[in-house]
């Protein structure tokens, strides 16, 4: 299914699925792990979003679920070389990782250098099974808004499945503006992930109706029961 023709208005009932179970904090444990997969299972959320260490463990926990496990490379600072990266895709798909969340060359796009910046991206997402899913990160409290649109082009073109807002690790995480903004830019072409800041069950609505396809958090659990205020 072409991930960017997900979106629609969306009750309660149908949020679980379109949310990354996420726990990418460098201190967490494995009994976090656990209780996060746990989570996972009896809200039904779309995936769990863990560190590369993570995954194996995940895997076990989730077996024979639909719970899907996803991954990040180049996190947080998108900073590693290209050969780097690829090497976390590969390893992050052999221990069982369905998805990954990779974060792009962000110097290079504010340097202009676009086939630096798609070649880093088209790596990842070249040398991964079809099956996975790629998601690029933009980091978008970082860039301009030109920059926001030409990094979402250079996405499509390296065949990435969605582009992301942000890692949760920067400055600041999604905006409402910037949803709309990456959906306008690759239509129904990707999906768009909303990530970082997004704590409570209107938030998560709003950025679903911006144009968002896929929500990452780590406050799943009270945007669903409505803790989260």
């Amino acid at each position: 299914m072409n991930p960017g023709k997900d979106r629609r208005r969306v009750q309660v009932s149908d949020l679980a699925r379109m949310i990354d179970h996420t726990l990418l904090k460098s201190d967490a444990t494995a009994s976090q792990v656990e209780k996060l997969c746990a989570e996972a299972l009896e809200f039904g959320f779309w995936a769990v979003c863990v560190n590369p260490i993570h995954i194996e463990r995940c895997r076990i926990l989730l077996a024979g679920s639909k719970v899907k496990v996803c991954s990040v490379v180049g996190f947080p600072l998108g900073a590693e070389t290209t050969a780097a990266k690829v090497f976390e895709a590969k390893e992050a798909e052999s221990l069982g990782a369905d998805e990954i969340d990779m974060v792009i060359n962000i110097g290079a796009l504010k340097d202009g250098k676009w086939g630096t910046v798609e070649d880093d991206m088209a790596s990842v997402v070249n040398v991964t099974s079809k099956n996975i899913i790629t998601k690029v990160i933009l980091e978008n409290c970082y860039l301009t808004e030109k920059e926001k649109i030409k990094g979402c082009r250079l996405a499509m073109a390296a065949g990435a499945d969605f582009v992301k807002t942000s890692t949760g690790f920067g400055p600041s995480g999604a905006t409402l503006e910037d949803v709309a903004l990456m959906r306008r830019t690759v239509g129904d072409e990707l999906g768009v992930k909303a990530a970082g800041g997004i704590r409570d069950l209107h938030t998560a609505l709003k950025m679903i109706e911006a144009g968002a396809t896929r929500i990452g958090t780590s406050s799943s659990v009270q945007i669903i029961t409505g803790s989260g205020g």
